[in-house]
């Protein structure tokens, strides 16, 4: 007899990428999706769509996890990182129960403190999965070292049907007449490199005001954003907003001094705009192409982000378009539905 699916997941922050990829996968499963998760976490207050049919349950309201999780009757379980003790409490009980899937998005650095993990792993993390979920390359040799046979690819998807609606409702307009703005979306904290992308900016506009930088997102350092009359703050803005901004801006900037993976270099690939991005950011291994769609720099590097900036500045409108071409196709070749495919298809194995 087939057991009923039900999948699991214990989630931290809910994010709307993840909501657009499990309501495709509660489109496609015939079975029960249950989420719970951390509190909404105030620097992205995003104001969420929960699918229907799907159980989203803040992990405070649950007095005993693993007895929830069990009432579940789980065949898969999929579990974020190895931060919340909790969570790898219940994978430890399901072992073998069913699939226990960890995701992870570190990427392998050689540290001392890595190589200490992959001693360890063996008795106190990949002991408790069955299956390891990353993102990308640098992260699966990272899952394999910690002794993950089983090691899935494209843990993060972006919502792109969202974003390649924006690209096809605005193309015509934007390569008619390219819009002089950058767009940066991201919290304002330190390690997302805003203080040296505002600096990198106006060096490179120097006199000139024919460009912008448009920046949205807030965070511990918005109150020591740069005023500059040529760099525009926003705050947050809720994702269904965002279309008003995406049409006035045709530039995708991400400074991070270091970024395990970055959903939003996805999002607005698939969006069409041209990328100025990090060389640490770990999404640039899929969705950047070096000169193709976009240009890298080094990470926390002035001169550097400078360049690039200028660089596309002086971009030909033809070169423009070939490279939002590509930034569209790059970034719709991974979807929610072949996301949800891949669970799907793990899940299946479980009779």
């Amino acid at each position: 007899m087939v057991k009923p699916r039900s999948i699991v997941f214990l989630y931290s922050e809910l994010a709307g990428y993840f909501l657009s990829c499990i309501r495709v996968l509660k489109e496609q499963i015939d079975g029960d999706v249950y989420v719970v998760h951390w509190p909404i976490n105030p620097e992205a207050p995003f104001e969420f769509d929960f699918p229907d049919g799907i159980e989203l349950i803040e992990k405070s309201k649950i007095s005993n996890l693993v007895q929830f999780v069990d009432s579940c009757r789980p065949t898969t379980i999929v579990s974020a990182g190895w931060m919340d003790k909790d969570y790898l409490k219940v994978c430890n009980a399901f072992k073998g129960k069913c699939n226990t899937i960890l995701t992870m998005d570190n990427h392998w650095t050689g540290s001392l403190r890595q190589r200490l993990a992959c001693v360890l792993s063996p008795f106190f993390l990949a002991n408790k999965f069955s299956h390891a979920w990353v993102p990308g390359k640098i992260q699966k040799k990272f899952a394999t070292k910690l002794g993950f046979k089983k090691v899935l690819l494209d843990y993060y998807c972006s919502d792109v049907k969202l974003y390649a609606s924006y690209y096809n409702r605005h193309k015509t307009e934007k390569e008619g007449l390219l819009p002089s703005r950058f767009l940066y979306v991201g919290r304002y904290v330190e390690h997302k490199g805003i203080f040296e992308m505002w600096e990198a900016f106006s060096q490179a506009i120097g006199k000139r005001t024919d460009w912008e930088l448009w920046c949205i997102g807030t965070g511990d350092q918005f109150d020591k954003r740069v005023v500059h009359p040529q760099i525009k703050h926003f705050g947050f803005v809720q994702p269904e907003q965002m279309e008003d901004y995406v049409k006035e801006t045709s530039v995708f900037v991400l400074p991070s001094k270091f970024e395990p993976w970055g959903v939003v270099v996805q999002e607005y690939a698939a969006a069409g705009f041209p990328m100025i991005v990090s060389e640490d950011v770990g999404a640039v291994e899929r969705y950047v192409q070096p000169d193709v769609n976009g240009y890298l720099f080094k990470s926390g590097d002035v001169v550097s982000l400078r360049l690039a900036f200028e660089k596309m500045m002086a971009l030909s409108s033809d070169n423009y378009i070939k490279m939002s071409r590509e930034s569209s196709r790059l970034g719709t070749e991974f979807t929610p539905r072949e996301w949800a495919n891949m669970l799907i298809e793990v899940d299946r194995c479980v009779e």
